[in-house]
């Protein structure tokens, strides 16, 4: 079983990282357990499991998605900057839009990406009803239903753009109601431990 206190949680699944990106994944336990003494965005009790619960489940959707250069992606209702940041450390060469309309989230979100420096992302306070132009991806962490989820991010997508959603429990009943063709990816196919054998990628 690994060791989630630390990078090597990261590096188990993700074996070929640069050293920059070392770099930037070990910082993120210091910057968010500062952040979140002063502005709630993690659960507390969720700290100390950060690099299982929110960096690696990030991941998980760079398991099934390979982002490129020429990709735009949009993470929408991102709290404390998941999936976003890790996806974005993970793929420094795709440009990554993080939203929230909760203003102190994008104030913790805006800072990590400061301190780490970021190039590749952006991060404003706006509802994604409010944003301009289309992505060729759009990411989330369980910020609604499905339907619901579907009907905010109307026409935020390319031709052939594509959701990425991460989601726990069962979901069967959520995208029948979609009625779009959607693929599941049970994260258990790729990451051992018990906290991801409820856990899915959805691609719509």
């Amino acid at each position: 079983m690994t060791d989630f206190k630390n990078i090597d949680s990261i590096t188990t699944y993700f074996p070929d990282l640069t050293d920059l990106q070392k770099e930037q994944f070990n910082k993120l336990k210091e910057l968010y357990i500062f952040w979140n003494s002063q502005i709630n965005v993690i659960s507390r009790n969720d700290i100390e499991h950060l690099y299982e619960k929110h960096v690696l489940h990030s991941l998980g959707i760079a398991k099934v998605i390979s982002f490129n250069e020429t990709h735009r992606v949009m993470d929408v209702g991102t709290g404390g900057g998941f999936p976003g940041i890790p996806l974005a450390i993970l793929f420094p060469q795709t440009q990554f839009y993080l939203i929230d309309s909760i203003g102190k989230k994008i104030k913790v979100v805006q800072a990590v990406i400061d301190n780490l420096q970021l190039k590749n992302v952006k991060a404003q306070q706006i509802r994604s009803e409010q944003v301009d132009g289309r992505f060729h991806f759009i990411v989330s962490r369980a910020v609604t239903e499905l339907p619901a989820f579907i009907n905010m991010i109307k026409g935020k997508l390319v031709h052939q753009g594509k959701l990425v959603y991460l989601k726990g429990g069962d979901i069967a009943e959520e995208l029948k109601l979609t009625k779009r063709p959607y693929k599941v990816y049970p994260l258990s196919d790729f990451f051992k431990e018990e906290f991801f054998e409820t856990k899915k990628v959805v691609v719509i």
